[in-house]
Order: structure tokens, then C-alpha cells, then sequence
């Protein structure tokens, strides 16, 4: 029973995306996470005068995101390296198009958090523990990342994959152990007296990729490249304009306007280049879900990365 509910809420997210989007080269259709590409799309602007229409579906993490970019619902979206890596080794036929990179992640952005009452310090103390996360995501990733950098086996800790929404609530009930997760979902755990055990600062890179579909390449390669172009652009305004980015953002995500305007400074994305040195880093983060079991494709890992959209120039905030 619980296969067939996942398997009609996998349904029900992609029918919401509308039908094929491949099917009109007139209309780009973008995924977002919350908190993410639509606002600060929206929030600067870059959009306006868009020789095409933009049509916006909305997920609450990047594994719902990549299954409708797979599926043929989404054309493009933004998701972390993690995500995008164990998708595309799981057969997923999706490329990363663009790359963004965050030079510092900010404290409390990405983080292995246990309930208030919990005795567990470390991630010693959580063997056998349950520690809810989305299959596949950043906060699977982290957990399997500070394990082995911990010296500890892929098993010390017992996974249960759900939702952000299910997680939440199984971590509010007692119900889970500890939860992977990041922002925004992170803000309601920290003021219930959650606490951290491992922070994703200090174990998890930046990177973040716009991500297409094989058709939408090659039936909207204009779209996507002048998406791109924009998207740069907004990223480029959101770090110049923090105080107006974080006023779109506490709107989005529900973040106290300081928080919000604080995150968004932190948090800031620079427009990166698809080269060998960036493909190289993300070996890291296949090994690593390869040594864990997580994931078992072979592909080629640079045959998941399209180079052709980046033009070498990063645009200036206004």
C-alpha cells in the first residue's frame, strides 16, 4: 500500500506540471523549490521582456523536482549537486546545463538536527538511530558524507525516507531520531529546541545546477540558453540587493525578515563554469554514493553535463 501511494503522489505532482512540456517551444517551464529560482527570478525582475512565456511549478525538494524534469513535465530547474548526481546515476534522463556555487554556506543552511530532550552529541551517539531524509537529497548526502568522514559504516544509522512535510511532522511526534534536512525547513525545528549534530558548512560544497531535460535541450536550446542568461542576471541583482531579496524571501519561505535578509547575503550564488575541474569535484560525490550503497549506475559522469550553454560572462548587478 505504501508503493502504491508513492506512486500516486508521483503522479499527482507531475499532473500538476501541466501536460508535456516539451510539446511548446513558446513556453519554458521552470521548476523551484521553495525559497528558490522563481523568487529571486521574480524578485529582480529578469524576466521582463522575455520573448517566450514562463510557466512555474513548485516542489518542496529536488527529488520531486528532478522526477518531473525527468518525467518530461519540467523543462529546467535548479537543484544541489547531491540531487542532481544520484538522479542522473539512477538513469534519469536530465544533464546540468548550468552551475551555481555558494562560496560559504552559511551555518544552519544544511544540517543532521536531533529533538530537544535528545542525549545524542554526536553522530556516535545516533547508531541504530532513525534519521529521516529525502532519498537522494543534500541531507542524504550529508549524512552519508560525515559518516565516512567520521570513519563510521553506511549502516550506523538507520535512513527512512520521506518528504520534507512528513519529516517534519515525524520529528515533531518523536516518531524519527534525527532529520537531514536544510533551510527553510530547518527555522520551525531550531525554534521547537531542535539541535545540531552535524552542520553541512563543514562537510558539504556549494554547488547547485540548472538542470534540463535531454528534450527540452534539444527542442528549447534558445529558451534555456537565454534563461540562463536572465537567471544570471538575477543572481547577480540578488547579491547587490539583499535587503529587497530577503524581503521576497521571508514572503516565500515564512523566515523572520531578518533571517531572511541575512540568509540571502550568506547564501549568495555566483554563476560558475561547466569545465573538467568542476566535473572532477562531483566524482567525490558519486564515490561517496557509491561507497554507501545508495546508488549503483555506471554512467559516465561528464556525459551528464551539457557546456555549451555557458558563455563565459557573468553578469554585473544593477
Amino acid at each position: 500500500m505504501k508503493r502504491i501511494a508513492l506512486a500516486l503522489t508521483a503522479l499527482l505532482v507531475l499532473a500538476g506540471c501541466g501536460r508535456d512540456a516539451g510539446g511548446d517551444t513558446t513556453v519554458l517551464h521552470v521548476g523551484s523549490q521553495r525559497g528558490g529560482t522563481k523568487a529571486v527570478l521574480l524578485a529582480s525582475g529578469a524576466l521582463e521582456g522575455a520573448p517566450y512565456k514562463v510557466e512555474w511549478s513548485e516542489f518542496p525538494a529536488a527529488q520531486h523536482l528532478l522526477e518531473a524534469i525527468g518525467g518530461g513535465a519540467v523543462d529546467i530547474g535548479v537543484v544541489g549537486d547531491a540531487p542532481f548526481i544520484f538522479a542522473y546515476l539512477s538513469g534519469s534522463r536530465i544533464k546540468a546545463v548550468g552551475a551555481q556555487y555558494v562560496e560559504e554556506r552559511p551555518a544552519g543552511a544544511l544540517a543532521l538536527i536531533v529533538p530537544r530532550g535528545s542525549s545524542a552529541r554526536s553522530l556516535v551517539d545516533l547508531k541504530g538511530r532513525k534519521i529521516a531524509t529525502t532519498r537522494g537529497s543534500v541531507g542524504h548526502y550529508l549524512v552519508i558524507r560525515a559518516l565516512q568522514q567520521a570513519k563510521l559504516p553506511p549502516d550506523w544509522v538507520s535512513f527512512v525516507f520521506l518528504s520534507p512535510g512528513d519529516a517534519k511532522a515525524a520529528f515533531s511526534s518523536g516518531a524519527i531520531d534525527g532529520w537531514a534536512t536544510w533551510a527553510p525547513y530547518l527555522l520551525p525545528a531550531f525554534k521547537e529546541g531542535a539541535h545540531t549534530i552535524v552542520d553541512g558548512r563543514d562537510q558539504v560544497k556549494g554547488y547547485g545546477f540548472d538542470v534540463a531535460s535531454e528534450a527540452a535541450i534539444r527542442d528549447k536550446p534558445a529558451l534555456i540558453a537565454d534563461f540562463l542568461k536572465r537567471e544570471a542576471k538575477a543572481l547577480a541583482w540578488a547579491r547587490g540587493n539583499p535587503g529587497p531579496y530577503g524581503v521576497v524571501l521571508a514572503r516565500e519561505t515564512g523566515l523572520p525578515i531578518e533571517i531572511a535578509r541575512d540568509y540571502a547575503v550568506k547564501n549568495a550564488r555566483t554563476l560558475v563554469p561547466i569545465d573538467d575541474a568542476l566535473i572532477e569535484e562531483q566524482r567525490q560525490v558519486l564515490e561517496d554514493f557509491h561507497a554507501a550503497g545508495a546508488v549503483k549506475g555506471d554512467r559516465a559522469l561528464a556525459d551528464g553535463f551539457d557546456r555549451s550553454f555557458f558563455t563565459g560572462k557573468v553578469a554585473a548587478a544593477n
